[in-house]
């Protein structure tokens, strides 16, 4: 295996482990169907801000939308990286259905279920609350594409990232710890999408083989 392969695969494998034990610890905690004085202190800082941002926010929560998987792969394919281009719609679909199974698993609710004089704008959201997928899409794609960007693309996707998650938050749609477990979500599908492509078979198996 080559240095470059091996050193990458390494640091895909330390980011899959640090997702996963984010996901868990939120997860444990959502699980209880209770939000704790800290959580509910960032939410009402982020769900009562000004009714005027709602516009800009809403367009700021599309990045995180299942469809925008497939307009940026097919806007990495017409530029000529098709690999790229397959990584995104594998991680950003991947990820918005896993997100699914966790609803299911956690059955956390929505903040208005958890909390009174919740600020829900726009439709209400129907479903679980835990964990986000918006946060969970937007994190993939952008951890997958950060590798190919410049100082000033990755300084962007460093904005729009978390600025997915608390779009949720201030429309009323999810709660912090819900951004944090989606965000992980994503980030450990890329990592784990990242170790697969550095072999055709066992890549685990070749990023030990060195040792």
């Amino acid at each position: 295996m080559k240095p470059v392969a091996a050193s990458s695969a390494r640091s895909a494998a330390v980011r899959l482990a640090a997702a996963s034990s984010v996901v868990a610890l939120t997860a444990v905690s959502a699980r209880r169907d209770h939000v704790g004085p800290a959580e509910e202190r960032v939410f009402r800082m982020v769900n009562e801000l000004p009714d005027s941002l709602s516009r800009p926010v809403w367009l700021v929560m599309q990045l995180g939308t299942v469809g925008a998987a497939p307009v940026a792969a097919a806007a990495t394919w017409a530029r000529g990286d098709r690999r790229l281009a397959g990584r995104l719609l594998v991680v950003g679909t991947s990820t918005w259905a896993l997100s699914k199974v966790f609803k299911r698993w956690i059955a956390r609710g929505r903040p208005a279920a958890l909390l009174a004089a919740t600020h829900v704008r726009g439709s209400r959201p129907a479903g679980l609350g835990y964990l986000s997928g918006h946060a969970g899409v937007v994190a993939a794609l952008g951890a997958a594409i950060l590798p190919r960007l410049q100082r000033r693309g990755r300084a962007l996707v460093g904005l729009v990232v978390p600025a997915v998650g608390l779009a949720r938050v201030y429309v009323g749609a999810h709660l912090p710890l819900d951004v944090v477990g989606g965000a992980a979500l994503g980030l450990g599908v890329e990592a784990a999408s990242r170790i697969w492509q550095e072999g055709p078979s066992r890549p685990l198996q070749r990023l030990y083989s060195e040792y």
